[in-house]
């Protein structure tokens, strides 16, 4: 199921934290919580799913907004933007060693927000290892067909419209190429990412997700029936290779 991206605004000046949270979840994205010092912070991230994090440099707290992004860094596999007043080299410096996906400098408006946000959520790719994917811009398609993806260890970022939304992996069925697109199929939607197969393989789980066909990736969890040539998945019959048919007739009888 969709979800819709789930952000922790970690600043001390209580105004600028309400007013951002009144743009964010005006423009539909969830706000975790909202909180002014790193320890705080620390114990929403314990507790509470988080995808991306607005940070203040400057926190009313010994550890600073850079203390927290380490924090991350080492324990997280989550994006997060500095949201700050200070845009001196020296700090922007400072700023550049915990790698933030985005440095937003107020005031600001909300698209400037915003932007920032979908940049961010858009450049982090992570495939199962943790390395940094490609991040080539994706073309556009229309009304509810994916345009863009990002992956964390259970599930995968998925762009329609404006908004990022969370879909987990045990929800995608298969996966059908399609000239330049790949078609992602779930048990109830459709949509379409810019990505070659086998690019798109290695960011799936290894144990679930498989090459079904040279035009196919499929998750084993849902497959209803068998026969010599083809699988059925919700009503789909999708064609399989020899090597896959024998994989999982071994697989069934062990």
């Amino acid at each position: 199921m969709e979800q819709p991206i789930k952000i922790l605004i970690v600043e001390d000046n209580v105004i600028i934290a309400d007013d951002m949270q009144s743009m964010l979840e005006e423009i539909g994205y969830e706000i975790v919580d909202n909180v002014i010092v790193y320890e705080q912070a620390i114990e929403v991230l314990k507790t509470k799913q988080v995808d991306l994090v607005l940070i203040d440099i400057i926190l009313a707290s010994d550890k600073t907004g850079i203390d927290l992004g380490k924090h991350i860094r080492e324990k997280y596999n989550i994006p997060f933007i500095f949201v700050t007043s200070n845009s001196d080299r020296a700090t922007v410096e400072n700023a550049k060693t915990v790698k933030p996906n985005g440095y937003l400098v107020k005031p600001f408006e909300q698209q400037d927000l915003y932007t920032s946000i979908e940049i961010a959520l858009s450049s982090f790719n992570y495939n199962e290892k943790g390395s940094e994917n490609n991040n080539a811009p994706v073309e556009e398609v229309p009304d509810d067909k994916l345009v863009s993806n990002s992956v964390l260890k259970d599930s995968i970022f998925v762009k329609k419209q404006h908004l990022y939304y969370r879909i987990q992996f045990g929800d995608i069925q298969f996966i059908k190429a399609d000239n330049v697109y790949l078609e992602v199929n779930t048990v109830d939607k459709k949509f379409l990412v810019r990505s070659p197969l086998k690019d798109y393989l290695e960011k799936l789980p290894s144990n679930k997700f498989y090459r079904a066909h040279k035009s196919y990736i499929v998750n084993v969890d849902h497959i209803e029936a068998i026969n010599s040539k083809d699988i059925l998945i919700n009503n789909n019959l999708i064609p399989i290779s020899k090597e896959f048919k024998e994989f999982i007739i071994s697989a069934m009888n062990s």
